[in-house]
């Protein structure tokens, strides 16, 4: 149940996210649900920690939702930026600065992420990076949001993407 819940709980920031997101960032993205029977009893106990959960969050908390307030938020230098699509979408342009952990592999690289710096996360939809977001506060982690806008929010505005050798 344990892993349900946190995949529910991640379906749900997710949901937050792509909500919050501006228009175009990732309006067409379309979650479906796990191939998961749920007992009566179960999904209410899921969906009462969902709403406590996401009841509790401040409003700004789990997201930045526009390109120019993560352009601020880099300049401080004191931020870590992820981007948790595959090796292959990083290596065909990332926002500069950022470092390639995969969202399946995140987990096993929770330790390399400084806990005194704000950590943002994006990918190309909102989805993975609002998933990534819950597994890193899940571990402990409280300065972890996901960049709404996502990669194409930031090629959008017209930002720079880097692309390393091998895309």
């Amino acid at each position: 149940m344990s892993r349900l819940r946190s995949l529910l709980l991640g379906v749900a920031l997710a949901l937050c996210l792509l909500i919050s997101a501006p228009q175009g960032a990732a309006a067409a993205t379309t979650i479906a649900p796990p191939d998961t029977t749920v007992a009566a009893g179960e999904a209410a106990a899921i969906d009462a920690a969902v709403e406590q959960y996401l009841s509790n969050l401040p409003g700004d908390f789990h997201a930045i939702r526009s390109v120019p307030a993560l352009k601020r938020l880099l300049a401080s230098g004191n931020v870590s930026l992820i981007d948790v699509r595959t090796p292959a979408e990083y290596r065909a342009g990332h926002i500069p600065g950022a470092i390639n952990r995969p969202l399946n592999d995140l987990s096993h690289h929770v330790a390399e992420i400084s806990p005194e710096r704000e950590v943002v996360l994006y990918c190309s939809s909102g989805f993975r990076s609002a998933m990534g977001v819950m597994a890193l506060q899940l571990e402990g982690r409280h300065q972890v949001k996901g960049f709404a806008p996502s990669i194409e929010g930031w090629k959008a505005a017209g930002e720079p993407v880097v692309a390393t050798e091998g895309a």
